[in-house]
């Protein structure tokens, strides 16, 4: 997907079970991020990241929505664990992952293999993107920093 496109509708399952729909999230703005694998260094530093700035996010408008293509118990542990008060979707089929374009190929310890691409995906309050950082921009430990500057400076 692109700035200026609409999020898929059906967004899928969070880590206890519930459907999360963009239409669920009219009026508010969404920081929409996909990451590759729970309880990994990265992924733990970006989530975190995100947590420890909610409250700013949230002053700014924002929801935090995560995806991987990790299933429902793994999120659910992983969200436990770190004390992540936002959705986490488990896309086992790779279904809104796809859609948002970032499932590909990626080069991972100098070999080619496919699977998620970390993005971060501003969404305006009628579910157009607006702003995406891509993977070599994404700063795991200090995410949330960059996605409050990026606020700032529009």
């Amino acid at each position: 997907m692109e700035i200026g496109e609409r999020i898929p509708e059906i967004l899928g399952i969070d880590q206890d079970g519930r459907e999360i729909k963009a239409s669920d999230y009219r009026g508010r703005k969404i920081v929409l991020y996909s990451y590759p694998k729970a309880n990994t260094s990265g992924c733990t530093a970006e989530a975190c990241s995100l947590q420890a700035h909610k409250d700013e996010l949230a002053a700014a408008g924002y929801d935090i929505i995560g995806v991987s293509k990790d299933k429902q118990a793994l999120q659910k542990k992983f969200a436990e664990a770190k004390g992540l008060e936002f959705p986490l979707i488990a896309d086992t089929e790779t279904t809104l992952l796809q859609a948002l374009g970032c499932w590909g190929e990626k080069v991972t310890c100098g070999r080619k293999t496919v699977g998620i691409l970390r993005t971060t995906y501003l969404v305006n309050e009628e579910g157009i993107i607006e702003r995406i950082f891509t993977p070599k921009e994404i700063k795991t430990k200090i995410h949330a920093e960059q996605i409050l500057n990026a606020i700032k400076a529009e």
